[in-house]
C-alpha cells in the first residue's frame, strides 16, 4: 500500500468540481481520501450584511455629494 503525505494534499488546490490532483506516482492505484475539514470560500452572513450596510451608507454619501456638485454645474451655467 502507498502511503500519502497528508501535507501534499494540504498545498494543492482542487478544480471547480473538488478534484485534486495526485500525481502520476498514483495512477492506476486504488486512492481513498478523508476530507476533514472544509472551508468556504464565502463571506458568513454577518460579514456579508455588514459590507451591504456600509456600501448603502456609501453610495448615500456619494449620492448627496453628486446632487451638490450637479446643482452647482447647473447652477454655472446660468450665468
Amino acid at each position: 500500500m502507498t502511503k500519502v503525505d497528508a501535507r501534499d494534499l494540504q498545498t494543492n488546490e482542487t478544480d471547480d468540481r473538488g478534484r485534486i490532483y495526485l500525481g502520476t506516482e498514483y495512477a492506476n492505484k486504488r486512492v481513498t481520501v478523508a476530507v476533514v475539514e472544509v472551508e468556504s470560500d464565502h463571506p458568513n452572513e454577518g460579514e456579508l450584511a455588514a459590507a451591504y450596510r456600509e456600501a448603502s451608507a456609501s453610495a448615500e454619501k456619494l449620492a448627496a455629494e453628486w446632487d451638490d456638485a450637479s446643482d452647482e454645474a447647473w447652477g454655472g451655467l446660468d450665468k
